[in-house]
């Protein structure tokens, strides 16, 4: 078997059966298999994948495990080459496992290949490819200083632009691939770890075995984000534990650092409660990509277009696009996103045989789902 996709799953049921819709797609000319292991969620999840994915490996835990050790359970399982650690709020290209797994791009020392990953919106999330996060690197992160010059663009890997592959550090753990071998040897994700060290400890630990790890630009995902990592009032203090286990495990731990960290917990929180106030965003207008016709009943003026050459955004109003899935291919719908973003347009998929809406308007809060009534 060439490539085993593992999903850890905890209470993102609707973002999963997308998630799982698109790698059942792209998986179609690969020999591979799709392994879900959930975390004891409290929602239909398991049911959902039973009565709908039948014929994907579920591992059902009996408490929430954490992802270092979830991901090391359904790893131990997979009969693949390749595994590809796979975020559940997430959406691939019908083509993302064939581009990544052409030979051209492994060569002996070849570790971990990541992607670029978009969110929402469309926008490009620059943690598709970063730095080692010494102390000073994570410093001109928390107070956005890769932001002013690339001589602070160590975190995020400003060497390389987002539509430029080559080297990096570190990838993350929201799309890995790697071989199975590799991950055996270095054992895994440790399972010590705190939330966000994750897949710094495991991208660093292949460097160490004197591996190179690679930003590949040439397939997009989407990655929702906000919906499995919210930035609550805990994400500060939760980053800073994350850094401290990754310093006391590989270097040592800072005092320096500590005291960066409270500051920008501080700064932080005010800014937290700053976007909290800002007004939620009006749909004026609703464009359904469509082949059919839809009638979705979203109480707002809805345009059914059947081509992506038809729409021309003129308009300054706020407007949602909705693709059906069914009509157009994932990697269409992550193209026109990639192409056509902007602040005024939010992007939503409607998967037909479910009859529901999802998607996400940011990369900060959670994600948005419609269920249709029939």
């Amino acid at each position: 078997m060439q490539l085993s996709v593992i999903i850890l799953n905890y209470n993102v049921r609707y973002f999963l059966e997308q998630c799982v819709l698109s790698v059942q797609k792209a998986l179609e000319h690969i020999d591979g298999e799709i392994i879900v292991i959930d975390n004891n969620s409290s929602d239909d999840s398991c049911a959902m994948m039973k009565e709908l994915f039948p014929n994907v490996k579920l591992i059902e835990n009996k408490e929430n495990l954490g992802f270092p050790k979830g991901n090391n359970i359904g790893v131990a399982q997979a009969k693949g080459e390749y595994i590809c650690i796979l975020n559940p709020d997430t959406v691939v290209a019908e083509d993302t496992f064939i581009k990544i797994l052409d030979t051209k791009n492994w060569h002996p020392n070849t570790g971990i290949i990541g992607c670029k990953l978009i969110d929402g919106t469309g926008k490009f999330l620059p943690e598709s490819k970063r730095g080692i996060p010494t102390p000073w690197v994570a410093f001109t992160k928390i107070f956005g200083l890769y932001k002013i010059s690339n001589l602070f663009g160590k975190y995020y890997a400003q060497h390389l632009t987002e539509n430029e592959s080559g080297k990096v550090e570190i990838l993350v753990g929201a799309f890995m691939v790697m071989k199975r071998e590799l991950y055996n040897d270095i054992g895994g994700f440790d399972e010590n770890c705190f939330m966000y060290s994750d897949d710094i400890d495991l991208s660093y630990i292949v460097l160490q075995k004197g591996k190179s790890n690679y930003y590949f630009h040439e397939t997009t995902v989407i990655h929702y984000k906000g919906e499995s990592t919210i930035r609550d009032e805990k994400y500060m203090k939760r980053f800073q534990e994350a850094m401290n286990f990754f310093y006391s495990k590989h270097f040592k731990k800072s005092f320096v650092f500590d005291v960066f960290m409270k500051i920008g917990a501080f700064v932080f929180s005010l800014i937290k409660k700053n976007q909290s106030k800002e007004i939620k965003r009006t749909i004026d207008e609703y464009i359904i990509f469509s082949k059919d016709l839809l009638d979705l009943n979203l109480n707002k003026k809805e345009t059914i277009l059947n081509d992506f050459s038809r729409f021309k955004n003129n308009s300054n109003l706020n407007i949602e696009i909705i693709f059906d899935t069914k009509s157009f291919s994932y990697k269409d719908i992550i193209n026109f996103m990639n192409c056509n973003k902007s602040k005024n347009l939010t992007f939503k998929n409607y998967i037909p045989n479910s009859n529901f809406i999802i998607g996400s308007n940011n990369s900060i809060d959670r994600g948005e789902i419609i269920v249709i009534k029939n």
